[in-house]
């Protein structure tokens, strides 16, 4: 398809298949001529009867014309041209092969008059979706070879998201040809022709004031925009690959696929990455507006199942994603080298993508009130006509000329619709910006600003937008057998003493080292100060393990038989499965996996006999090292 497809196009809309049709097109053309340009206006607002009017439905094999329909209530429909790409012509006959025999691509390339019936799209910018994590790890973990990679960048595309700086008189011709620019423009010429010269020039003044404004912004919003992504869209990344090795390319080149090496600087993500080993602490706040680094884990190698690597709860997928146009801190290696990512997404498949064409294509404004607009404007115009037969009536009667009468009576429909209402609304709408820019609050869809006058109730969805950040933890209460101990409060006493629970507050989080300092979720925070321990890295050195997180009592801490504990792995909270778990190693000493989450679920994994655990507070029993 050419040209970029709305928001809407990946998911809800329908396609139909059209062929245009030589005679259709002759009798179109003949129509715009001898209509003076108004057919030609016509099929610009509505794109669907273009279609209709020089093409003949047609399957979409055979289709050179493809007509997109949203299917919600606004059935707004998009014409599209279909260009063909023979790929057989761009690449040589060896790399039309892959070696996955299962892949769509594979099939379709090898079969070109296979019939694929899919109960659900597939982007050509995405990797294959039907894939286990098992399957991910073997045919992916080698990387792509330089055929296949050529390959898919034939098929995807660059890993770009081009924005175009729209051309000036493109966004003016636009404008311009708003129907109600065009009732302006013919109230004007009517004015004049009955000697309302004053009014005429101050509403082709105020038209034309409201028609640059409102030009001007959105060629600064184009440029703005188009400034924001062209900085991100060619940056250099390692990618490994058969043949090659580890090589530094440009992120254009990028392909679903592809193995990227990240190394434990900080670098941009250039696509949607699903990470394969090591581990990495990442800033979404592009994404989410949340400030927190947010830990991500690597796919897991070991899982057996057969299903798709995505299924399951959203949250538990995310947290092996690496978002395109996100921040990654800190990447630290796995037992067989550097962190690890395949290529998932490119161009405007990716998260940062989405994000773009939602501001390129903003959601169209509530049907309800548009319907009520719509009514709105038929009750003026039922009136207009009401008035213009009275008109013609009454100057009738009184012997009016032929053309007097018309003007008369098209003079009522200029009353009884407000000619100069776009062009107030437009300066409305732009004064307002301003006023909300200075406020620092930006608005991507201005349209919407007309409905702010309706609300009467605004919700927020975290509690963080209006409660305090900061927590204090007050004590610990632990149980040991089938009774509670005494409390241990923090605000006064000495330390907390060591045992399965100070150990499990010490390491079982998702704290991380930024810039010398702790960072992390609050509640996770606070438990670790409350230890008096210390987080820092790992060379290697007190007989641990290299590269691993490892805390360590501070000079406050109460006194503890061992010099540290390294935290191997490391599984992030899930809601869906409402607990954390770590697996430790003692220094010097012996493996232990800690625990925390819900109470009766960390209930569920404890021995019976040694009570409830109703501190949220589990340790496993020790177990050797890699369990």
């Amino acid at each position: 398809l050419v040209g970029l497809p709305s928001r809407q196009s990946l998911s809800s809309q329908e396609v139909f298949g059209y062929k245009t049709e030589g005679f259709r097109r002759a009798l179109c053309l003949a129509g715009c001529i001898l209509s003076c340009g108004g057919l030609l206006l016509l099929f610009h607002w509505k794109p669907e009867w273009d279609v209709w009017a020089n093409c003949q439905p047609c399957s979409l094999e055979e289709a050179d014309v493809v007509l997109l329909r949203s299917t919600d209530e606004f059935q707004i429909c998009t014409r599209k041209k279909v260009t063909w790409i023979p790929l057989s012509t761009h690449l040589k006959p060896s790399s039309l092969a892959m070696d996955d025999e299962e892949s769509l691509l594979n099939r379709v390339i090898e079969k070109p008059g296979f019939k694929v019936i899919l109960d659900s799209h597939h982007l050509v910018g995405a990797l294959e979706d039907h894939y286990s994590s098992l399957e991910i790890h073997a045919k992916f973990g080698a990387g792509l070879t330089s055929a296949q990679q050529e390959l898919r960048r034939e098929i995807s595309g660059p890993n770009a998201i081009d924005i175009e700086v729209t051309p000036v008189w493109k966004l003016l011709v636009k404008e311009v040809l708003h129907p109600f620019y065009i009732f302006q423009a013919f109230s004007v010429c009517l004015w004049f022709a009955e000697s309302y010269t004053e009014y005429a020039v101050a509403i082709i003044i105020m038209s034309l004031l409201s028609i640059s404004l409102t030009v001007y912004d959105l060629r600064k919003q184009s440029v703005k925009l188009h400034q924001l992504v062209e900085s991100h869209n060619s940056v250099l990344v390692k990618v490994f690959r058969k043949q090659t090795g580890t090589q530094e390319v440009e992120s254009r080149h990028l392909v679903p696929g592809d193995i990227l090496v990240l190394d434990n600087g900080r670098s941009l993500m250039p696509c949607d990455a699903l990470l394969l080993s090591g581990q990495c602490i990442v800033n979404e706040g592009m994404l989410t507006g949340e400030s927190l680094p947010v830990t991500k884990t690597a796919l897991p190698q070991e899982c057996k199942s057969s299903q798709p690597w995505h299924r399951g709860s959203s949250e538990d997928s995310r947290r092996h994603l690496l978002f395109c146009g996100t921040d990654v801190i800190q990447a630290r290696g796995g037992d067989a080298g550097p962190a690890r990512a395949i290529v998932l997404r490119t161009g405007f498949n990716t998260a940062k993508g989405d994000l773009v064409r939602s501001i390129l294509y903003p959601k169209p404004m509530n049907f309800r009130l548009y319907r009520d607009a719509m009514q709105f404007l038929l009750c003026l115009v039922g009136l207009a006509g009401i008035g213009m037969v009275y008109a013609i009536c009454v100057f009738v009667i009184n012997g009016q000329e032929a053309g007097v009468v018309v003007k008369k009576a098209l003079d009522v429909i200029t009353i009884a619709v407000p000619p100069a209402l776009p062009a107030a609304l437009t300066t409305g709408i732009i004064y307002t910006q301003r006023r909300l820019k200075k406020k620092g609050i930006f608005c991507i869809s201005p349209q919407r600003i007309n409905v702010c006058g309706q609300l009467n109730l605004v919700c927020f969805d975290k509690t963080g937008t209006l409660t305090e950040d900061g927590l204090d933890l007050w004590g610990v209460i632990l149980a040991e057998g089938q009774s509670f101990q005494e409390a241990h409060r923090f605000s006064s006493g000495p330390p907390m003493p060591w045992g399965p629970a100070s150990a499990a507050m010490a390491c079982c989080h998702s704290l991380m080292v930024l810039d010398g300092k702790v960072q992390g979720d609050p509640l996770d925070l606070k438990m670790f100060e409350a230890t008096h321990w210390e987080l820092v890295d790992s060379a290697g050195g007190e007989g641990g393990p290299a590269d691993v997180l490892v805390v360590q009592p501070g000079p406050e801490a109460a006194e503890v038989p061992l010099k540290g504990l390294a935290v191997l792995r490391q599984f992030p909270f899930s809601s869906a499965l409402q607990r954390m778990t770590v697996v430790a190693q003692e220094l010097p000493g012996d493996g232990q996996v800690f625990m925390k989450g819900a109470p009766e679920m960390v209930a569920s994994f404890c021995q019976p006999e040694t009570g409830e655990p109703l501190a949220g507070i589990a340790q496993h029993p020790p177990c050797p090292l890699g369990m």
